[in-house]
């Protein structure tokens, strides 16, 4: 009888540890959306700021700089003509104008504001997973062009240098973690 008992405590352990598993991924919520707020008449959805004409200059000063690299070969840690990585082209295009950047997409990662893909604007950073079964962030791109559903960023890839792409790619598209607005 107190064989029996002794080989169902593991099941049992094993049961209650999946079950404790599953009540604690379910309860795990993104918070991805547009922010809402509750007034007392009625709620009000927050949405980015518009560009303003100055930084929409710079905006295109450190476009224009990244698209210079168009074609310049992938080089981990790379920041010049010779080799560029992803990181690296974010960093040397905000330098160009005199705005000091994280150096690695991890810390760029948690720079300016999160926006929701459909915000995105010129100038916008949007990140990505590349590696199969991780949702860490490991690639990052400038948004170079936007409008509604057509969302075009240059970025530097491991297989083709410097490029643009569309977020409509399936590759990207299913990539895709967040964008974020830094000016």
């Amino acid at each position: 009888m107190k064989l029996v008992f002794l080989e169902k405590i593991p099941q049992m352990r094993y049961i209650t540890l999946a079950l404790l598993l599953c009540l604690s991924l379910s309860s795990c919520k993104s918070k991805r959306g547009v922010v809402t707020k509750k007034t007392n008449s009625s709620t009000t959805v927050t949405r980015p700021a518009p560009i303003s004409k100055n930084t929409s200059k710079t905006i295109s000063e450190i476009i224009e700089h990244a698209k210079s690299f168009e074609g310049t070969r992938y080089k981990y840690g790379g920041t010049t003509k010779k080799g560029m990585d992803c990181s690296g082209l974010i960093y040397t295009s905000f330098l160009k104008e005199d705005i000091q950047m994280p150096r690695t997409t991890g810390a760029l990662s948690s720079q300016g504001n999160w926006i929701d893909v459909n915000d995105v604007q010129e100038g916008d950073l949007l990140f990505f997973a590349t590696n199969k079964n991780s949702r860490s962030v490991n690639h990052v791109g400038i948004v170079t062009s936007s409008r509604p559903g057509h969302v075009e960023f240059i970025h530097s890839t491991t297989s083709r240098g410097v490029i643009t792409s569309n977020l409509s790619e399936r590759y990207w598209y299913l990539a895709y973690v967040q964008a974020r607005r830094v000016l």
